[in-house]
């Protein structure tokens, strides 16, 4: 297993390098790597194109690819529903609503403010299709799908009602809610980072309780689990995983949902393998959808989010037309 995720890292590796060459202008891997290690060996302009507007584009992808795939898996996980993802359970569309809260209503547009609205919306959306969809052996995967999908509609249409009110904020809305890796600094990532790194260590951290809350919660306990901390420790990994991925880039779905289903099919429904393995997938998908919207109407570009939606939607409806969803 240690051998597949080394050769997956070693693809994320290559698609990192081709982000960096693969645009409206095209650079060869050649001038690519010079203007990584000697920036004063290139012209200016791929200089800056290269360690400037791509490599940003390429961390936030990097980064929130890892984030939303490790917390689709830990979602599956944690619910043992197949259909469970982030956005398509409610909580990025939460998180997506207090951010735009938060700048439209509270005129807060700063990233490290406007974060905790996300984190707010992420956790109240997650609560609240908990309880929607039935809770503990009442829930199933399609009424949890029904309710996140109700819930995603109202909080988009508040969303929108907030937006609409004012037009700067419309106008920011109007682009970030297309779910796009494009526009931000070096600052953007190191304020968002710590976040994400204490997310990526919360959630890494359940593997082995997921593993023995897969067993039932009362296996869990006899072999000295706390099936309360776990969700609680889970919960708050998601919400900050989601929460920090929805503030940088806008809501992006079914990278969650798809790729923790691909690498389940290689390690099996092991924790301690399936989510580093979504971690790196993850990235990998979005880049890869990245790089494809760049160059289908090239000049013109496609936002990663229409194509990953193209990419995710046939993969949910096969999933949903399964005569029997089995528990993960």
């Amino acid at each position: 297993m240690r051998t597949k995720l080394a050769a997956a890292l070693v693809v994320l590796a290559g698609l990192c390098l081709l982000s960096l060459a693969v645009g409206s202008r095209a650079i060869p891997l050649g001038e690519v790597v010079a203007a990584l290690t000697d920036p004063s060996s290139v012209d200016p302009q791929t200089a800056a194109i290269v360690g400037g507007t791509r490599l940003i584009r390429t961390l936030v992808a990097v980064l929130t690819g890892a984030a939303l795939g490790l917390a689709g898996a830990v979602m599956q996980g944690l619910t043992r529903n197949p259909l469970a993802d982030p956005g398509l359970l409610g909580v990025s569309a939460g998180a997506a609503f207090g951010t735009v809260l938060a700048a439209g209503v509270l005129g807060l547009t700063g990233l490290l403010t406007s974060i905790w609205f996300a984190f707010a919306g992420a956790a109240l959306a997650a609560v609240a299709v908990y309880l929607l969809g039935g809770r503990g052996r009442n829930a199933s995967p399609v009424k949890l799908a029904v309710a996140g999908i109700a819930l995603t509609f109202l909080l988009d249409s508040l969303t929108n009602g907030i937006a609409l009110s004012d037009p700067e904020a419309l106008d920011r809305y109007r682009y970030w809610s297309a779910g796009t890796l494009t526009g931000h600094s070096f600052a953007t990532v190191l304020q968002v980072a710590p976040f994400l790194l204490i997310g990526f260590g919360l959630a890494l951290g359940t593997a082995s309780a997921l593993n023995s809350l897969a067993l039932g919660e009362d296996v869990a306990v006899a072999i000295g689990r706390r099936p309360g901390r776990v969700r609680l420790r889970a919960a708050l990994a998601i919400t900050l995983l989601t929460g920090a991925a929805v503030a940088v880039t806008g809501p992006i779905v079914f990278v969650g949902l798809v790729v923790p289903h691909v690498v389940r099919t290689v390690t099996g429904p092991d924790h301690r393998w399936l989510l580093p393995g979504s971690m790196i997938l993850a990235p990998i998908v979005l880049l890869a959808a990245d790089i494809l919207g760049r160059v289908v109407l090239r000049p013109q570009e496609l936002d990663v989010s229409l194509v990953a939606a193209f990419l995710g939607a046939p993969f949910f409806i096969a999933l949903v037309r399964r005569r029997r969803l089995a528990e993960v």
